[in-house]
């Protein structure tokens, strides 16, 4: 939880990503069930500005329905924006994605003049722990994880009743909506399988919270499926969204800090802003306006390839919104640090 209040600008930081105009998300949900994770945005942004030294982002997210089947365009701006302002600010930065979305990240690292190096495709195989990934770089010298739009596995009885809740455990309900067939399996926000394209990367995240607790984690999402939101009840989330699949995509993988926004992407902006502000350096944010993330876009959209996320369509849209209303977040961040 948050040790201190914010502060003004980030709590703005905070107000700008917390939008929903597609109403599609969890933000959506918050006038009628409150706000999710308050405050974390902050302490995520305090924690890297002060002890980050090497950060490993994790992100990429297959649609194998997609025409053609690619890596959603959500997830890869955000990261690389993200990645790249670290780096201006003296801190080592690593993307990490699986074989699926390595082609898709290649191109957006190269629209955003990203270190084609530091992009990193990495699989855990089914009988391995992620253990293997820490005893080499990049893991060995990692400071900090993020999650940004990344698939995580969903409940299981034993991560149902392991989470802190004020209530009871709601294990009645919870094995009424979700088979066994279905424990522990990752899922998109149709409530389909995605185990076959996930690469077991949320295996990193409990690998370091259960043995390498040094490292402190970050999950960025929108939707309850990503890695970070097993840090909120599932009763939480499955209550916030809809259908009869709703309580087989909540994501049981909990991070030290887990940021909620609109569209994940807005999240990787605000976190980037946020540690510019605090590091009194707002500058290095200011080669990435509007213009050059739409070329970012288009580049990786066109040559990764990649896809629209609710449209399933090669085209230069993010959870189905036009580029113009996308953008506006950045836009406000952009005019907070004064830099537009």
């Amino acid at each position: 939880m948050p040790s201190t209040p914010p502060s003004p600008l980030i709590a703005q930081l905070d107000e700008l990503i917390r939008r929903d105009p597609a109403q599609r998300g969890l933000i959506g949900t918050e006038r009628e069930f409150g706000a999710l994770c308050p405050g974390h945005l902050a302490a995520a942004a305090a924690e890297l500005a002060e002890n980050a030294r090497s950060v490993g982002i994790v992100t990429g997210f297959f649609i194998p329905g997609g025409q053609p089947p690619a890596a959603e365009t959500d997830g890869p701006l955000g990261t690389l924006f993200l990645a790249a302002v670290l780096e201006k600010l003296g801190v080592e930065s690593h993307v990490i994605t699986d074989n699926h979305c390595h082609p898709a990240l290649q191109a957006a690292a190269e629209a955003m003049e990203f270190p084609n190096d530091r992009v990193h495709q990495t699989v855990v195989n089914i009988n391995e722990t992620g253990e293997t990934f820490f005893q080499s770089a990049p893991g060995k010298q990692l400071t900090h994880l993020i999650a940004l739009e990344r698939v995580g596995p969903c409940h299981t009885t034993t991560s149902l009743t392991g989470q802190r809740r004020s209530g009871t455990v709601p294990l009645e309900e919870f094995h009424q909506l979700v088979l066994p067939t279905a424990h522990d399996r990752c899922h998109n926000m149709r409530g389909e399988a995605m185990d076959a394209y996930s690469g077991n990367l949320h295996r990193l995240f409990e690998f370091a919270t259960q043995s390498r607790p040094s490292i402190k984690t970050i999950g960025i999402g929108d939707g309850a499926n990503e890695i970070g939101m097993g840090s909120i009840p599932w009763e939480n989330l499955h209550r916030r969204l809809e259908g009869d699949h709703a309580g087989r995509v909540p994501c049981r993988i909990a991070t030290d800090w887990t940021i909620v926004t609109g569209t994940s992407n807005w999240g990787g902006y605000a976190l980037a802003a946020a540690i510019a502000h605090l590091k009194d350096a707002p500058q290095h944010l200011a080669p990435y306006d509007a213009a050059q993330q739409f070329g970012v876009l288009e580049h990786f959209v066109q040559h990764g390839p990649a896809v629209d996320g609710v449209t399933r369509r090669q085209e230069p849209t993010v959870d189905g919104l036009p580029f113009l209303t996308y953008i506006q977040p950045l836009e406000g961040i952009r005019q907070l640090l004064g830099i537009d």
